[in-house]
């Protein structure tokens, strides 16, 4: 990579807004998503978002490619494995053991907070509402303990306004929270599936590996105010998590 290509790539990374959209690409995977959910999950207005695609795609960062009446962007893995070489490229003076973590010793050493942490994926029809609440409440709650993922057989277009509500009231993060396909969390590690709707345990695909699973269906408050989400939420806290502490042994 030249320097002026380097430039240019972390320049476009060097706004917040363009660096959340970038990080939700990562994430997404070669996947990638279509405009509307990365509108969706960043809450950035139409004219800003398209303006900001545009500096990802200057920079080399991302692509984007038609699909029917939508466009799909994509973070490019290769582009951004070569930023990084460049950057750690002769790191110092290419001795590789002045560039290896400091050592502590043992009584200074913490156990890794993720040693032992276990996957669980919540999955529901629509990945709107209660799987995402749900997957909030874990990570909050068993945080270092449980990484949790929600998706969804059928997912919806965006979270539901409600379910949003319901956990910043709770004082609970709803940053970069958008509907995701099953298909999209196939490949993870997952120890406990936990179908919170009728319908998903109905429909609840084969994972590459036997993964075990357990039903709790939740009442569903779409189209209700936002106190039926609040009830909601706090039935997920009730029930959810000492569920998911039994199942995994925590």
């Amino acid at each position: 990579m030249e320097n002026t290509r380097a430039v240019t790539a972390l320049a476009a990374l060097a706004q917040e807004s363009r660096l959340t959209i970038y990080r939700l690409l990562v994430e997404a995977g070669p996947e990638g998503m279509v405009v509307g959910r990365i509108a969706d999950a960043t809450a950035i207005p139409a004219a800003t978002l398209s303006f900001h695609l545009k500096t990802l795609t200057h920079g080399g960062l991302i692509r984007g490619h038609q699909e029917g009446r939508f466009v799909r962007y994509v973070a490019d893995f290769d582009a951004m494995h070569s930023l990084i070489e460049y950057l750690s490229e002769n790191c110092c003076g290419s001795d590789r053991g002045a560039c290896a973590p400091q050592r502590v010793s043992s009584n200074e050493r913490e156990p890794p907070m993720n040693a032992t942490q276990k996957t669980v994926l919540v999955l529901c029809t629509g990945n709107s509402c209660r799987s995402q609440m749900a997957e909030v409440l874990l990570n909050h709650d068993l945080a270092g303990q449980v990484r949790a993922l929600s998706a969804g057989t059928k997912p919806q277009s965006k979270v539901a306004d409600g379910a949003i509500a319901a956990l910043a009231d709770a004082g609970l993060p709803t940053d970069g929270l958008y509907p995701k396909d099953v298909d999209a969390v196939m490949n993870e590690a997952i120890d406990l599936v936990v179908t919170v709707c009728d319908n998903a345990k109905e429909t609840c695909p084969i994972f590459p590996r036997l993964v075990k699973s357990i039903h709790l269906p939740f009442h569903d408050p779409h189209g209700e105010p936002l106190e039926g989400f609040i009830a909601v939420r706090d039935d997920l806290r009730a029930r959810l998590i000492p569920a998911v502490r039994e199942h995994l042994g925590l």
